[in-house]
């Protein structure tokens, strides 16, 4: 489908930072909302009364308010990053850009009247006021319409009358919405995330329920998805909300990875300890962390998602998100508003001014308290009249000077737990009514119904104090819509520290543990007694908080949020490398004479022990084996004569021996310090004179911490020791690891030449100079010598998962970095081929007798010299009467270097994983004994 050309502008001003960017953004948004204040709402706003329309005009005025930018600004100016030098940044235009919102239900009920003919009626909620008087945006919205239609006739005339709304239909039949709706959503997730648990099995025909309901989830989310695709338009921001669709970023980003994903959480996310008992934990978190940017109404909730992403997946959280492989899922925090000027202006509309009257007349002398809650177990109504009840028995004057308004609106009828929650509060309301009424006065007023807007902004206005005693709430905006209705009497509102709007109000409110009646009671207490100025300074308090963030601004800030990330997403992606172009190796490959293969083990040549649902197995991950599949291939690469195998890893010799010893390649153990040809005996290669004192004082120091770290383990190589605690708790194997790391500082490796080395899951102290790429000359020496080798080296492979301080093998072998001049003679004539053992003993001879202390700086590379003329000798063989020859002849574009599985990275190319590394060493050995031809492969 055509794009609609957003952001094609031309480049002027270069902004350095997310700041400017965001400063940038949230002027022109205030700009551009100044120029249309005059201009009448259009079609971009889903349809609404008439009556609303008036009120919406008003809220386009600039009132000076702020956004909610202002206060993410104060927190992102410590972590906004520069951008690269060149980068070219547009400057903002007057173009509205299409915003899709992908939400269970769309904000419509659709009632059918005919075989064609179908009636709208407008559903007001959070949602769709947030996006009201929003004119940045061309929004369309995409959800199911609530009713089943199996017809096609019917599907084509819903799907006309909803585009005059800008609404666009999912069709959904029955049983997706039974499965999915009432029982995924509703059943299991709704629950969990308000840390009610799971459904307990007590029959293998609920489990087996469990999985058809979690595949109808995943079914119904492709379904929209599907539609989205459709529907799509380049340069379209694609905004997914709530529970419902948890698995549709992962669907989107399948089909089109550069679209613009934002997810949305309106309900809480309870902490990792909960959420780790949900069966689809794994799959349902990964699949929410292919959208560029993850919100969620308060702190709170964040720190949990990215918790359970580092605790369940175990990813990186940063303050920014969640990292996995150079790829970051920004997560934060957008607390969403109301229309606050809509309620504002209701309450001038006549007809609101005489129920207000009514009310005021019918509870003349007595306090107003209010309560407006769905009926349902998070909303905490039991505990609220308990505590009502509670107050009026410790205070008997105020029995006849206080009612209680209680709306409590019916939801889910049909569902056992919630028949027996209203007969619980009808209990309670008629217990406390035959207690404390009168013939002329009942204490609690309590309503099985909604009320309609009008007459619910009058309560609002005359109630004296409001009642929130959630028990576990996303954000409740019933504190805000009566923090707006309240200017005039200052009311003062009770609010559970369990609500998300906590976090927004609790300056001006009284906070209160809903479990704790007795603290309820007092709250009421001291409410009903408050003063007048304590009360107008906590009104005036959360007053400027509603009217400032509003849905309005939430909505803007969202958006503008995840235009920024994509653009940091893509700045981020040009600094990955990409992923090696395997034709291109192989050709390379068969077209060269001498070739030399470094691979890895660890996380290269091994099975795969993490899995997308599963952490990995320890015992597993402690023995490392060969991948199966890489026996075959590995052999017919090390049989032919062109090609010289290393196996480079940081392991032991031993296990090296158990995986390699049937193959004819080169090992080399403990990051190179260690070198045999498998026919041969070990040999180091370790500078001489290398002190090692200091390793009994750091086993001492690892010993301890193991102890303390339950499933960390250390091991002792003869030039390192290493400490894992990747399957250790992440919190706390990251503190034991900083304080490991100030013990080793402060002590045992004080005065040491020692380097330290940390991994995402790890602590490595190593003699100084041990790296990969420090020893990869002197292996290279050995190899040219136990050779023989007369043919300069005209193709290097390099493929490893290696740690950031071993990652100098790449540059070692880069064609396009500066020479060093080091050479290698030719021999006029042979000393012939001796194994290596008959030439050096296993540890009593340094490798290169020319190195006797370590060293830190870049290691020396066989390279092109040019006057070609190099005296000296490699790897303390004694150089005979020779003639300077090259032992690397490598052009750019026979050098391949390749990290497995990491983003971050000096290599020139990627592959994602171990079973990539097993896939192309498949098909280079298929080419190693191919001929050569012209435009093979």
């Amino acid at each position: 489908m055509p794009g609609n050309k957003y952001n094609t502008t031309n480049p002027v001003h270069i902004p350095t930072n997310r700041v400017e960017r965001l400063l940038r953004q949230r002027e022109f948004m205030r700009s551009n909302r100044n120029s249309q204040q005059n201009e009448l709402v259009d079609n971009n706003n889903i349809g609404v009364v008439e009556a609303e329309n008036d009120l919406r005009s008003r809220e386009r005025e600039d009132n000076g308010t702020s956004s909610y930018v202002d206060q993410y600004l104060e927190g992102a100016a410590s972590a906004a990053r520069q951008y690269m030098e060149g980068i070219e940044w547009p400057e903002p235009r007057p173009v509205r850009q299409r915003l899709l919102v992908v939400a269970n239900r769309l904000p419509v009920s659709a009632v059918r009247r005919g075989e064609d003919a179908w009636s709208l009626e407008i559903s007001a909620g959070g949602l769709v006021s947030a996006l009201l008087g929003v004119k940045e945006f061309e929004a369309r919205w995409i959800g199911w319409a609530g009713v089943n239609v199996p017809d096609e006739i019917g599907q084509k005339a819903l799907t006309k009358a909803l585009d005059e709304k800008r609404c666009i239909p999912v069709f959904l039949d029955e049983e997706i919405v039974h499965q999915y709706y009432n029982g995924y959503c509703n059943n299991i997730l709704w629950p969990l995330f308000h840390y009610l648990g799971l459904p307990q099995e007590d029959r293998l025909a609920t489990t087996r329920s469990f999985q058809s309901q979690f595949a109808a989830y995943k079914r119904a989310n492709q379904m929209f998805a599907d539609v989205v695709n459709k529907h799509y338009e380049e340069g379209d921001v694609v905004w997914c909300h709530d529970y419902h669709l948890m698995f549709l970023p992962k669907c989107l980003k399948d089909h089109n990875s550069t679209m613009k994903v934002g997810w949305f959480l309106h309900t809480p996310f309870p902490s990792s300890e909960i959420h780790r008992t949900l069966p689809s934990r794994s799959e349902l978190l990964r699949s929410v962390l292919a959208a560029d940017l993850v919100g969620f109404h308060t702190y709170d909730y964040a720190r949990h998602f990215v918790s359970a992403c580092t605790r369940i997946l175990g990813l990186e959280g940063t303050p920014e998100g969640v990292e996995d492989q150079g790829r970051l899922t920004r997560v934060a925090a957008f607390p969403i508003g109301i229309d606050s000027n809509r309620f504002i202006n209701t309450l001038d509309i006549p007809a609101v001014q005489e129920n207000m009257k009514t009310l005021q007349e019918k509870f003349a002398g007595r306090k107003v308290m209010l309560g407006v809650d769905r009926l349902d177990m998070i909303k905490g109504i039991p505990q609220k009249l308990l505590a009502f009840e509670k107050f009026l028995e410790e205070n008997p004057s105020w029995r006849d000077k206080v009612v209680l308004v209680q709306i409590a609106v019916p939801t889910r009828t049909d569902v056992p737990e919630y028949q027996k929650l209203t007969s619980q509060v009808h209990e309670i309301v008629g217990r406390i009514n035959g207690k404390f009424g009168t013939l002329g006065a009942v204490p609690i007023h309590h309503l099985d119904r909604s009320l309609d807007f009008q007459w619910l902004c009058a309560v609002y206005a005359i109630t004296d104090v409001a009642l929130v005693t959630s028990l576990r709430d996303g954000m409740n905006l019933v504190s805000y819509e009566f923090v707006a209705c309240q200017d005039a009497k200052k009311g003062v509102l009770i609010l559970s520290e369990f609500a998300g709007a906590a976090q927004s109000l609790g300056a001006g409110a009284l906070l209160v543990n809903p479990w704790n009646i007795t603290e309820v009671a007092a709250s009421i207490g001291q409410a009903l007694n408050m003063s007048g100025e304590e009360r107008e300074k906590r009104h005036q308090l959360n007053f400027d908080h509603v009217t400032k963030h509003t849905s309005q601004e939430w909505a803007e800030t969202f958006v503008s949020e995840l235009n920024d990330t994509v653009v940091e997403a893509q700045l981020r992606t040009r600094q990955v490398p990409p992923d090696l172009s395997e034709k291109n190796a192989i050709e390379r490959y068969q077209q060269s004479n001498n070739r030399l293969l470094i691979l890895g083990f660890n996380s290269t040549l091994t099975e795969p022990v993490d899995t997308p649902e599963r952490r990995g197995d320890q015992i597993k991950e402690m023995d490392l084996k060969l991948h199966p599949a890489l026996k075959g291939p590995l052999k017919e690469l090390c049989s032919d004569p062109k090609t010289t195998v290393i196996v480079l890893s940081g392991s032991s010799r031993g296990i090296l021996d158990e995986n390699f010893s049937d193959y004819d390649m080169w090992l080399a153990a403990e990051n190179g310090m260690f070198l045999r040809f498998t026919r041969g005996d070990w040999m180091t290669t370790m500078p001489e004179h290398l002190n090692m004192e200091w390793v009994d004082c750091v086993k001492q120091v690892f010993e301890y911490f193991t102890a303390r770290t339950p499933r960390s383990d250390y091991a002792v190589r003869e030039t390192s020791l290493v400490w894992n605690y990747k399957y250790a708790d992440v919190e706390f194997g990251r503190l034991q690891a900083r304080d490991m790391l100030q013990h080793l500082w402060t002590g045992p490796i004080s005065n040491s030449y020692v380097d330290v080395v940390q991994g995402s899951r790890s602590v490595e102290v190593r003699a100084v100079g041990v790296t990969k790429g420090a020893a990869i000359d002197r292996i290279l020496g050995e190899i040219v010598h136990s050779k023989s080798m007369t043919t300069p080296i005209d193709y290097v492979l390099c493929v490893g998962h290696f740690l950031g301080k071993d990652e100098d093998v790449y540059t070692f072998f880069e064609p396009e970095l500066p020479p060093h001049a080091v050479g290698l003679p030719r021999t006029k004539g042979s000393d012939g081929h001796k194994p290596p053992g008959e030439r050096r003993s296993s540890t009593k001879s340094p490798a290169n007798k020319n190195s006797s202390k370590p060293s830190t700086s870049k290691p020396q590379r066989p390279a092109q010299n040019n006057d070609k003329k190099t005296q000296g000798h490699v790897s303390g063989h004694p150089v005979p009467e020779k003639s300077s020859w090259n032992v690397l002849d490598l052009k750019g574009d026979n050098y391949f270097s390749c990290a497995v599985g990491r983003n971050r990275t000096n290599a020139r190319y990627l592959l994602p994983s171990p079973d990539d590394v097993v896939s192309f060493l498949k098909k280079l050995a298929d080419a190693a004994v191919q001929p050569v031809t012209n435009g093979s492969l």
